[in-house]
């Protein structure tokens, strides 16, 4: 019986799964609120009492660099400790990875119809893999092919500088700058993110914000507000806002194949891509991706899927658990 984490700053999902012939069947799983606990560990324990399972590996990705068994998340004021974990679940030890890392690991164990096509590239690519995924935060990582089977790794590339690519892009990392001193990718491609480029439109658009829009920013996720305004067209400024977000996240999509060479194809996941799924199929994510110069023949390549299974990083942290499990079983 394997415990999966997919740990993020918002939201902390845990899985229960059946390891049976290398195949994970889920039994249970529950969802709750990050910031209403003071650690995983809190969780973790509401979590095994209900369910009243015997846990024989357990692997957690969590929304940050893990480094020594140890996680500081990103966006949440814990500490997370794999031999804490360890102890309290009466185990030899417990897995802490990166929540990109996996989605990276979860990929394999997706059918089909978990993933939707932006760009089918070249039928049968090879190679490395690349996963990114905005949400909360910004996630990156890598899967490295070495010729006989894959290799998932994490990175903290959405932590990266961003880079303007005209004139707009500058006025808004101006207008960044202003507010933060020091502007990375995850200042925009995020939900905050999302949030900070429509106030830079706000900002530019000489209008009031209209008072049902105030309304609801103020009753609900604001990014999540402007979204869902900016799809069914009832905010001109919400629209800007996400179609330069969707502009930006192909570009940097972009920019993270070019760096892990990532002709294998390109995942994206996280919370925010299935809810603007219209948005990303609209050509100005894959316009953004390909534009990249001399290389634009080997960006055109590139498969790129949307994973839609929200499941994908607690299979992922599941199929890690099993494979530093195997060597004892």
């Amino acid at each position: 019986m394997i415990l999966a984490g997919d740990i993020g700053a918002t939201n902390a999902r845990l899985a229960f799964f059946e390891a049976t012939n290398g195949r994970l069947k889920l039994i249970s799983e529950a969802a709750f609120l990050s910031r209403q606990y003071p650690g995983l560990e809190e969780i973790v324990a509401k979590f095994i009492a209900a369910e009243s399972e015997t846990v024989d590996a357990a692997c957690f990705g969590v929304a940050g660099p893990v480094r020594s068994g140890r996680a500081e998340p990103s966006n949440l004021p814990w500490i997370i400790e794999s031999s804490r974990l360890a102890r309290q679940l009466k185990l030899p030890s417990t897995f802490l990875i990166n929540d990109l890392e996996a989605n990276a690991w979860g990929i394999t164990a997706l059918e089909p119809g978990d993933l939707v096509t932006l760009n089918p590239g070249t039928g049968g690519a090879i190679g490395n893999q690349a996963v990114i995924a905005a949400g909360t935060g910004l996630g990156e990582a890598g899967i490295f092919w070495d010729g006989r089977r894959r290799h998932a790794f994490a990175c903290e590339g959405g932590h990266a500088d961003s880079a303007p690519r005209n004139d707009l892009e500058i006025e808004l990392l101006g207008y960044l700058l202003k507010k933060f001193g020091r502007v990375s990718y995850e200042r925009v491609l995020s939900g905050p993110g999302l949030l900070n480029v429509y106030r830079f439109f706000r900002e530019k658009t000489p209008s009031d914000e209209p008072k049902w829009l105030a309304e609801e920013m103020a009753a609900f996720d604001p990014a999540a507000v402007v979204s869902k305004a900016a799809l069914a067209g009832k905010c001109p400024v919400c629209e800007q806002a996400l179609d330069l977000f969707v502009s930006i996240y192909g570009a940097e999509t972009g920019n993270l194949a070019l760096k892990m060479l990532a002709t294998g194809g390109v995942y994206i996941g996280g919370g925010i891509a299935p809810k603007i799924l219209p948005k990303l199929q609209s050509g100005a994510f894959m316009k953004a991706f390909v534009d990249k110069g001399r290389m634009r023949p080997l960006m055109e390549a590139i498969p790129v899927q949307v994973i839609v299974n929200q499941n994908a990083g607690l299979l992922g942290a599941a199929r890690c658990a099993v494979a530093q499990l195997a060597p004892r079983i």
